[in-house]
């Protein structure tokens, strides 16, 4: 994606987070109907707590509103496995770059089922930004994706703010009793090949 594609997408992001009701704590609606939203109370009439956007607290914690607007519009969900370091590599980025996320962790067969039924793929680690789905880590390409997405450069979360927990992508099942003998079973295998080595958003990118 050339600079002037990306300007312009994080321009026009920009201007709906100045407009969005996320960027709102409060929603006053006027003797006459008309819902408007504020960051700041109302001193001459009652207004309702904006409830915020899912994700973007970690328990009391909450985000700047500028940031909470971007996680709002493009969540960030990260898939990865044990003993994989480009899964590690990711991680490590997003935490360095203070961009929230959730993570689900692909370690068993159910999991490596529910990874190729929600996102086509048997490879680790994949991401995701909104809609668009990235398979494989090669850090220009994530930088310039979120970078698009309008994720700050550099960490904004306040210094209470913790990442949620990684959790199985797959509900836990009881393991059947097995049987004397038996062999054990085998992990699941992953690729964990890097991705696109251009390492730029391509051309007309759209989330």
């Amino acid at each position: 994606m050339n600079r002037i594609v990306v300007s312009a997408l994080i321009g026009g992001l920009v201007w709906a987070g100045v407009t969005s009701p996320a960027f709102a704590q409060y929603k006053v609606v006027g003797p006459d109907g008309r819902v408007t939203y504020t960051d700041r109370p109302p001193v001459d009439r009652p207004a309702q707590a904006v409830k915020p956007v899912g994700g973007a607290t970690t328990g009391d914690t909450a985000l700047p509103f500028a940031l909470r607007n971007v996680v709002s519009r493009y969540p960030v969900t990260l898939y990865t496995s044990s003993n994989c370091a480009a899964c590690d590599a990711g991680r490590n980025l997003l935490k360095g770059r203070g961009v929230p996320f959730t993570e689900k962790t692909v370690n068993t067969s159910d999991d490596a089922r529910a990874l190729q039924s929600r996102e086509g793929t048997n490879q680790v680690p994949v991401i995701r930004i909104g809609s668009k789905q990235i398979a494989g880590y090669e850090q220009g390409e994530w930088t310039s994706y979120l970078d698009a997405a309008g994720y700050p450069s550099q960490s904004a979360l306040p210094p209470t703010y913790r990442h949620p927990a990684a959790t199985p992508l797959a509900p836990a099942t009881a393991a059947p009793k097995a049987d004397e003998g038996a062999a054990p079973a085998q992990p699941p295998q992953f690729n964990s090949a890097p991705g696109n080595p251009a390492g730029n958003a391509p051309p007309g990118f759209r989330f």
